[in-house]
């Protein structure tokens, strides 16, 4: 047709056979339009039913990965008690110098240290005004633990700046008064 005459018979027969073809496609558009939309229909479910298989493994990959980090955690807890419970008793040198090292540790460091012992202790008051600490009197777990993370405190502030002043200074100060007192009992009592 866009090449021949519109008298010509070439020209005619397209022209016949374009009607036709429009009076059929007319028929058939119908169910071509419900096939094209059912088609959308079903790949939209299938990415909905994907983003729920995504979601259903990557939920099942972090409750996997939950499960394992807790059986860690057991097994940690574990070695954890078997080291301490295999170590040597702390020495009176090494529990005077832990208690000079807790003299040293700042408020918020000397709280946890505090909370440590309060841990196999439940009785032990870490909020009162004064807080006496037999070092004697602890269990070699905690004696261990204390001595671990007073070591890891101090070196933490000693890699800080050190041009800040302590708020709790007093506080600090009347604990190692009341360390270097308990200790200095043990001492006279010694033979």
């Amino acid at each position: 047709m866009k090449y021949n005459d519109d008298e010509n018979i070439v020209h005619l027969l397209a022209k016949s056979l374009l009607e036709k073809f429009e009076e059929k496609w007319r028929q058939f558009l119908p169910k071509v339009e419900s096939e094209e939309k059912r088609q959308k229909e079903e790949e939209s479910k299938g990415v909905l039913a994907t983003n729920t298989s995504r979601e259903a493994a990557i939920a099942k990959l972090a409750k996997d990965t939950d499960d394992e980090l807790n059986q860690i955690n057991k097994q940690l807890e574990e070695l954890r008690k078997m080291v301490v419970h295999r170590c040597r008793k702390m020495t009176t040198d090494e529990k005077r110098k832990l208690g000079a090292g807790l003299c040293h540790l700042s408020p918020d460091d000397l709280n946890k240290a505090l909370e440590i012992v309060a841990q196999d202790n439940p009785s032990f008051q870490t909020k009162a005004e004064e807080v006496d600490l037999d070092m004697d009197a602890q269990s070699e777990t905690t004696l261990w633990r204390l001595k671990f993370f007073v070591r890891e405190a101090l070196e933490r502030q000693a890699n800080a700046a050190s041009g800040k002043m302590d708020e709790n200074a007093k506080r600090k100060r009347e604990i190692c008064n009341a360390l270097a007192k308990t200790a200095s009992k043990r001492i006279k009592k010694q033979p």
